[in-house]
């Protein structure tokens, strides 16, 4: 009951009250969408960006009026001017996800959601690492750009292009060695090795109320070639680095075919959480 009041009915029922957040009601009155205009995004791209929290609909709605409620909001979108929106959507949620489809909004990326009990990791010898500094943020920047993922939302979307994609992942990491979002960027600190790979930490405190709760999550992660194998020392460092915080487990996103994280997970002791998909829509 706790955390469907904080995360799950409770978020949408508070949804609308944030900076940004709007809720839109369907011509027949049985729907809802939560959206959230993101003004970071909108001023990097140029083009009013939308994210989709998701939509509230009737036990008995039919498939075919969700797309019909899913056409009236890009309608709606479109009458605002050029825009782009996109959604992260729970595989469980295949209503709203043949809605979606049926309306015209494009498959973009399959994620798998990853996590790792702390006191359960099965962790290898430590690796030097150490926080990147200020000043090595526009490297930083290079070495995500330069390690492209083609399936990434960024490079998987066409509507963003292979150089704003790559623009995109740069100023990405290098707001996260700023500061502006991330907790800590983990780089290699061994004698003799470059830096040429980086891993980027959000951490969320223990709340009240709520057992088990608090954690680490990757946010960003690349590795380039003079640093191969360098992906699993980062993950197992942040895992030890979440057991010093007593922060109880780490959580890790990725691509379905991201098989080099996959192997990762498997040897620290990860477990699959949840899959969603992500969708996306333009005018």
């Amino acid at each position: 009951m706790e955390q469907q009041e904080r995360y799950g009915t409770g978020a949408a029922t508070r949804f609308g009250t944030g900076v940004g957040e709007e809720v839109l009601t369907a011509a027949d009155g049985h729907s809802q969408w939560l959206l959230q205009h993101l003004p970071w995004d909108t001023r990097f791209f140029g083009t009013d960006t939308y994210r989709l929290f998701t939509s509230l609909f009737e036990d008995n709605a039919t498939t075919a009026a969700l797309a019909l409620a899913a056409g009236e909001l890009r309608e709606t979108l479109a009458a605002r001017g050029p825009y782009y929106a996109f959604g992260v959507v729970p595989a469980e949620d295949t209503a709203l996800l043949q809605a979606l489809t049926g309306d015209g909004w494009r498959l973009i990326e399959t994620r798998l959601n990853f996590y790792c009990p702390v006191a359960e990791a099965r962790l290898p010898p430590r690796a030097p690492v150490r926080l990147a500094r200020p000043d090595e943020a526009i490297h930083i920047g290079r070495v995500s750009a330069a390690s492209r993922n083609l399936y990434d939302r960024f490079h998987a979307d066409p509507w963003f292009g292979e150089a704003r994609a790559d623009a995109m992942l740069a100023r990405y990491a290098e707001a996260a060695v700023e500061g502006k979002y991330a907790d800590a960027v983990l780089v290699p600190d061994e004698p003799g090795v470059a830096v040429d790979s980086f891993l980027a930490i959000g951490d969320t405190p223990a709340e009240a109320g709520v057992p088990g709760s608090g954690s680490s999550r990757v946010l960003l992660t690349a590795v380039g070639p003079a640093n191969r194998g360098w992906h699993l020392k980062l993950v197992a460092e942040t895992v030890r680095r979440a057991a010093a915080l007593s922060l109880p487990q780490v959580i890790m996103t990725t691509q379905a075919t991201n098989g080099a994280v996959f192997r990762t997970c498997e040897k620290l002791g990860f477990r699959l959480g949840s899959t969603s998909h992500v969708l996306a829509c333009h005018s």
